[in-house]
């Protein structure tokens, strides 16, 4: 039988992007495990943020993609709890050895969580409308 981390680590895939020697300590833990993460979860992040923007009155599907974009940004960015919620959507498929080595360097990491995230978002705009 396998064990959690065995399985965590199936489920999610294999890296993306490149890793090097000359690699950070960052870089390589955004390829080997937040973009597997992330795209894994896509369809979850999307209907979150769906939902979200339900709640905040809808005035999101009413606005141009530009300004739908820069919507992304400031939700993910400015609202706390709607952040942590989505950073707990990618913690929770941490490894134990993955969240030992996150709370090392929460803060970088936490950073490219959500950049990447708002980036995945924006590029998928167009799927970002009440079904």
């Amino acid at each position: 039988m396998k064990t959690k981390e065995e399985a965590i680590l199936e489920i999610r895939g294999e890296s993306i992007g490149i890793i090097t020697e000359q690699s950070s300590f960052e870089e390589r833990f955004q390829n080997q495990t937040l973009r597997p993460i992330l795209k894994f979860q896509n369809d979850l992040f999307l209907e979150v943020f769906k939902n979200y923007a339900v709640k905040q009155k809808g005035i999101f599907f009413t606005y141009t993609p530009e300004k739908k974009m820069s919507y992304i940004e400031t939700a993910i960015q400015r609202d706390i709890k709607f952040r942590n919620s989505l950073k707990g959507i990618i913690i929770g498929l941490f490894t134990i050895t993955e969240y030992k080595e996150y709370i090392q360097n929460s803060s970088n990491i936490n950073k490219r969580m959500m950049n990447l995230l708002i980036e995945r978002l924006k590029s998928q705009v167009q799927l970002l409308e009440i079904a």
